[in-house]
């Protein structure tokens, strides 16, 4: 098994969003009609029933109830059946009931469907922040009984949710690590015109790396023309999570600030370099502070970094705003790392108290664990990438070149969950630089109350296990 690098901190702490938002049963998504072809509803269940992975009858209760801001059934994206989703269907007589909310009353709408005993299911952990005070108010359950890790489903992840125990407990049930969570959007027409070398091309040679990406921008971006370098939300935390460590660790069971880092001051330092230098659009005089992807589609915007579900939906859909020629690739690689490190998503599940089904919810996170590990099942799914969202070869190649990466050293940020106030304070100081303040200006005023926000959590930890 492959060594893994886990920074992920057991004391994230679950923000409980004040929206006074609206959502209900009356409220689920409307159905769509999109449906697998025969043919591949046949393949699905001849995997799944051949397969030693897979155990036990099919659920004499089969409905799980899902509450989220998006559903896993087909939905408005254009989205088919998941593949996942087939094998619980097939398998086990498994259905989604979905309950729609936003996701910034997500957790109100939790708690209201707990106090009324609606019997909620399961809901998203891989926002990273339901662990562990969501096991702490008992919000959710342990999944211990229903998971076995040790399993051949689940031995490859084992390492990675062993790093989510609270009290000798699991909370998080997690499918897998992910590439896609923020990768370089740009549109390959655009580097083209400009005379410049595609990124794709110096990924595959070992040459995407942070001087690649700063000489592109020297090349290109001249506001006076509407050439504008990096846009988006997303590019901050991106690039910062190439170093390889995030800004707050955990080591011996206690929470560990890394802002000190010597590697987190070069990140910061060539942030505010970039900065300086005019390459951040956002932000900037000619554009404010409104994201504006279609700008990579209309060529004026070099580089947009996001999360890869900016493509999970139909082309039209994602072509109107990054043009029929967008492209990405990883967050560039920092020269000086010791590996290929990106920030890296974590696909997992939390089993809710009071629950109607965790058997059945237990029996659906088996389908996506066999999804992914077996052969012929996961190229079924990878055919829905260009079947239904109308990828190319190349697209889904890159994507895979992600996950490869993600999966070999593994980089999850949770620097915006510690606490409220601890997540805010280091969620906005380490975007500074890339706005103009100077690292060391950022770092003096807040080291000493970071330590302050992680010490009091480590002694309110007291003795529990956490991980």
């Amino acid at each position: 098994m492959r060594k893994a690098r886990y920074f992920i901190s057991a004391l994230l702490i679950v923000s409980m969003p004040a929206s006074l938002l609206s959502c209900s049963k009356k409220d689920e998504q409307p159905k769509y009609s999109k449906e697998l072809d025969t043919s591949v509803r046949e393949e699905i269940h001849k995997n799944a029933a051949e397969s030693d992975l897979l155990t036990g009858d099919k659920l004499e209760n089969g409905e799980i109830k899902w509450l989220s801001d998006w559903d896993i059934n087909p939905d408005s994206t254009g989205k088919n059946v998941p593949t996942d989703l087939a094998v619980f269907q097939e398998r086990y007589g498994g259905t989604v009931k979905y309950y729609k909310c936003t996701y910034e009353n997500r957790y109100e709408k939790l708690a209201e469907y707990i106090n009324s005993d609606e019997g909620i299911d399961f809901f998203y952990g891989g926002n990273l922040d339901a662990f562990p005070n969501g096991a702490i108010k008992k919000i959710f359950a342990p999944v211990d009984d229903y998971i076995d890790f040790d399993s051949p489903l689940w031995e490859d992840v084992k390492e990675l949710n062993d790093s989510f125990v609270w009290n000798g407990k699991h909370y998080m049930s997690g499918v897998q690590a992910t590439g896609d969570k923020v990768g370089v959007i740009y549109n390959k027409k655009t580097v083209a015109e400009a005379g410049l070398e595609d990124p794709a091309d110096l990924y595959a040679k070992g040459e995407w790396d942070w001087d690649a990406f700063e000489d592109m921008l020297e090349q290109y971006v001249d506001p006076s023309k509407q050439r504008y370098g990096i846009d988006g939300w997303w590019f901050e935390f991106g690039l910062m999570n190439t170093i390889g460590l995030p800004p707050v660790s955990i080591e011996n069971g206690r929470l560990v600030s890394n802002i000190g880092d010597p590697a987190m001051e070069r990140v910061q330092n060539w942030m505010y370099g970039l900065s300086q230098k005019g390459y951040v659009a956002i932000g900037s005089e000619d554009l404010g502070w409104e994201a504006r992807p279609a700008y990579i589609g209309e060529g004026k915007t070099l580089f947009y970094p996001a999360g890869l579900y900016e493509f999970y939906k139909e082309k039209s859909q994602w072509s109107t705003t990054f043009g029929n020629d967008a492209f990405f690739v990883p967050m560039p690689k920092d020269p000086k790392a010791d590996e290929y490190y990106i920030p890296t998503g974590f696909e997992a599940y939390m089993f809710v108290t009071g629950g109607s089904n965790p058997e059945g919810v237990a029996k659906y996170l088996d389908c996506k664990r066999f999804t992914h590990i077996d052969k012929d099942t996961k190229s079924l799914a990878d055919k829905q990438f260009t079947e239904d969202y109308g990828w190319s070869q190349e697209m889904l190649d890159m994507k895979n070149s992600m996950q490869e990466l993600a999966e070999e050293n593994p980089v999850i940020d949770i620097s915006k969950g510690i606490s409220d106030d601890c997540g805010e304070l280091l969620d906005d100081s380490l975007r500074k630089a890339a706005r103009g303040t100077p690292w060391n200006e950022t770092y003096e005023a807040i080291y000493a109350t970071v330590d302050k926000y992680l010490e009091k959590i480590n002694a309110d930890s007291g003795s529990a296990d956490v991980g």
